[in-house]
């Protein structure tokens, strides 16, 4: 089968591989297409001394085959998977591995490129939100009874856009939204008649950090879902975030790649967290099982949706296209999608 291998630069390779088999609990997905993070390109740059691998984690195909143990599928199912990130069996392949826990049914009215835009984005909103050692808000099925301000920085990326649609399930309001150019995709996702509003980091630090405070109508701040975690995003929040029972998770850790280590910036009396959505294979396997699920119903139902696909031509062929654009800033409410079949050889 074709694989693609990500190198520093972003450089992407493509070789023939041997089609994956899976190990007991896991099942093998024919992708028909695979979704981008900006982890992809950023992993070979901070750990040069990783062996370059295929960085793809976002699944979305048909059950090719059922490791031993695994009853909820069957080789023909229509799915999305989060593949465990640094392992083999990644999704920028034909066919690609995944832990059955961390794989969800896609509704017949679910595209597969909407399928692929969903998984790592949004469990990693969900860990964020909803375990016990980040920020532990109130889950959807027992939602908020009384107002819980949340700043969600970074609102208009994929992280963001599924934490809003998880904390208005939640019952999560008033949502102080911190985004950019793509607002218009943030008011889609939010209630005004609830005091949800957005915030334009453009504007700069001081006027996000006194929009923020505007927007609580002198209603204490105590959990913040940082979703950009650079370029001052957490010290912003913090100017806002009550010093003594106040929460803030990251995306990213903090300068010096600690993912324990502190916030510059950020009193050490708040509650400070990173989240990472790898969690979901190792503590966190129970909730990551239970929001795949629930992301099935939301599709279902209707009131979860993927974040805005752009198919980028080529198969495989156009991964480095979309890296570079990862990495240039040039995405925007976005998800870099990849229609596997397009890919020159594939299927010899």
């Amino acid at each position: 089968m074709k694989e693609a291998i990500i190198h520093a630069g972003p450089k992407v390779e493509i070789i023939d591989t041997p089609t994956p088999s899976p190990k007991s609990g896991q099942v093998v997905i024919k992708v028909a297409v695979s979704g981008s993070n900006p982890k992809d390109w950023k992993v070979p740059e901070w750990m040069p001394d990783v062996p370059p691998l295929n960085q793809g984690d976002d699944i979305a195909g048909t059950i090719h085959e059922v490791g031993e143990g695994v009853t909820e599928f069957r080789k023909g199912d229509r799915v999305a998977a989060f593949h465990e990130m640094m392992t083999p069996g990644g999704s920028y392949a034909e066919y690609a591995v995944a832990w059955a826990h961390t794989t969800f049914f896609l509704p017949e009215k679910t595209s597969f490129e909407e399928g692929a835009a969903i998984p790592l984005a949004a469990l990693t909103a969900a860990v964020g939100l909803y375990a016990s050692d980040r920020l532990n808000l109130p889950q959807p099925w027992s939602p908020a009874t009384s107002p819980i301000p949340l700043v969600v920085y970074g609102a208009s990326s994929a992280v963001g856009s599924y934490v809003l649609q998880f904390a208005q399930r939640s019952n999560i309001h008033p949502l102080v939204c911190v985004a950019g150019r793509a607002q218009e995709h943030v008011e889609k996702l939010i209630d005004r008649s609830k005091g949800d509003t957005i915030i334009d980091y453009r504007k700069g630090d001081e006027a996000v950090v006194q929009g923020i405070k505007d927007a609580l109508k002198k209603e204490k701040l105590e959990y913040a879902f940082d979703a950009v975690s650079e370029k001052n995003s957490y010290q912003n929040i913090a100017g806002a975030l009550d010093a003594q029972t106040g929460k803030i998770t990251l995306v990213l850790p903090p300068p010096g790649g600690d993912w324990t280590g502190k916030f510059p910036g950020v009193a050490e009396t708040v509650g400070q967290s990173t989240t990472n959505v790898g969690s979901v294979h190792k503590d966190l396997k129970d909730l990551g099982y239970v929001y795949c699920r629930y992301i099935t119903r939301g599709l279902e139902e209707g009131w979860f949706k993927a974040q805005p696909q752009e198919i980028v031509p080529g198969g495989l062929g156009g991964v480095q296209t979309a890296l570079e654009k990862l990495k240039d800033g040039t995405a925007s409410a976005v998800k870099y999608v990849f229609r596997i079949g397009e890919t020159e050889g594939a299927g010899k």
